[in-house]
């Protein structure tokens, strides 16, 4: 009883905070960043092994320097991510803003549909939200159900709160068939670790082998659509700008890995520039390429 009783009373609470002002969150924030990284330490030894792997060049105190602005980040990020639950269309637009729209119009002008891919960096949420702005074409917001009932329940409805349609990973491909006939954009995050049956394909990635997740390529391939890097900046704090950057625009005639060497270099290269603004605390280098099948033509 109690765990189903717990997520509900934690979601109700979290829908009270989110009413608080953008200044308010970041008082709690400053508290929050306190707390994860001074008292209960959050996986400060995942974060580090990360950094000191991802940035073997740079000294400890440039990597301890990283460290503490992703969790100063990562509290901000946590206290925005709660805001999502009531934030207006019309903040939302102040706060997140496209700088080429008119790329998206130019590919529904050659009556394309689009993947747009991402990372697991700056605030993802916030730009998909903001995707469903651009045009009234359908946006698929593709996402990983949480184990959570009450939680996933509570993600479902903030990214369909401005007429995105979430669907479940494991759906994507039955949905984009579904709706072959119409114009979508397709919105993926490109670094999720994949499964350990799913690991076919290790590339290097911040100076590690890494396994990457082959589904974009594949959805792209089947349906042909272009595939854009939404390339996020941190503006200020809480103000964000993204801009599509073109990867790929005939996914047929690609040879294998193109599109997913493609996007991983370009979320490489973003996170190089500002490195604090990725999720290190995630456990992204858990499979080693002897830990797995070696990769067959079939796995493709």
């Amino acid at each position: 009883m109690l765990k189903k009783t717990l997520p509900k009373l934690v979601i109700h609470f979290l829908s009270f905070i989110s009413r608080l002002p953008f200044w308010a969150l970041y008082i709690l924030s400053d508290i929050l960043y306190v707390v994860l990284y001074y008292v209960i330490k959050y996986r400060r030894k995942v974060v580090q092994e990360n950094l000191k792997n991802s940035f073997p060049e740079k000294s400890p105190e440039e990597r301890s320097a990283i460290e503490k602005a992703y969790f100063k980040y990562l509290a901000d990020l946590i206290m925005e991510i709660i805001k999502s639950i009531t934030i207006s269309e019309k903040e939302l637009k102040r706060r997140v803003i496209v700088t080429n729209p008119e790329l998206l119009q130019s590919y529904f002008a050659q009556g394309k549909s689009v993947i747009a891919v991402s990372g697991h960096y700056c605030n993802w949420e916030f730009a998909a939200l903001n995707f469903c702005f651009n045009d009234d074409k359908k946006f698929l917001i593709v996402y990983k159900p949480l184990s959570n009932q009450s939680f996933d329940d509570l993600f479902v409805m903030i990214r369909s709160r401005f007429g995105g349609i979430p669907v479940p990973m494991n759906q994507t491909m039955r949905k984009m068939v579904q709706l072959k006939n119409e114009q979508t954009v397709s919105v993926l995050v490109g670094d999720q670790t994949p499964v350990k049956g799913d690991t076919n394909y290790f590339t290097t990635f911040l100076n590690q082998p890494t396994a990457v997740f082959l589904g974009i390529e594949k959805l792209a391939v089947l349906m042909d659509d272009v595939v854009a890097f939404y390339d996020m900046k941190r503006v200020a704090r809480g103000y964000y700008s993204y801009t599509l950057v073109p990867l790929i625009d005939e996914a047929k005639k690609t040879a294998p890995y193109e599109i997913t060497e493609a996007h991983v270099r370009h979320l490489e290269g973003m996170i190089t520039k500002e490195p604090q603004y990725w999720l290190w605390s995630h456990r992204r280098w858990k499979y080693k390429p002897e830990s797995v099948k070696p990769l067959t033509s079939a796995a493709y």
